[in-house]
């Protein structure tokens, strides 16, 4: 071992630590882009987490009340005519769309509409444990 490997250099102090700095400041810019996408992925998982099961079970229910009323209101002819007169007026009158401003609303569009943003809460869920993974 040499004595020339223990002596003081600044020069390369100096050095190392401009390094450091640069390379600390980097690894902090990295943990802010990263904690930002975080957020916007977990924030758009959420959003879709709830929407997702309230337009799937709207859809699913508008869809299926037209035959429901019409069951019901065959089996009510069997009993009272007028009440038979009375569930068909019903059923006709449940819409098959709506038009929503300037959106077309129907029931297979909301239950695609669902399951769509439970695609869109799976995908916001692993690309936020890839951005927690990056961190």
């Amino acid at each position: 071992m040499s004595f020339s490997d223990d002596r003081y250099s600044p020069s390369r102090a100096s050095a190392g630590r401009q390094n450091g700095s640069s390379n600390g400041l980097s690894s902090i810019l990295r943990l802010g882009i990263w904690s930002v996408l975080y957020f916007l992925f977990y924030m758009a998982q959420q959003i879709a987490e709830l929407l997702a099961p309230l337009l799937l079970i709207a859809g699913v229910g508008w869809a299926a009340l037209p035959h429901v009323v019409n069951a019901v209101s065959s089996s009510a002819s069997h009993v009272d005519a007028q009440a038979h007169d009375v569930m068909s007026h019903v059923s006709e009158a449940i819409p098959h769309e709506v038009m929503l401003g300037s959106h077309l609303l129907t029931p297979s569009g909301l239950i695609f509409d669902g399951i769509l943003l439970m695609a869109v809460a799976a995908f916001g869920a692993t690309l936020s444990a890839i951005a927690a993974r990056s961190m």
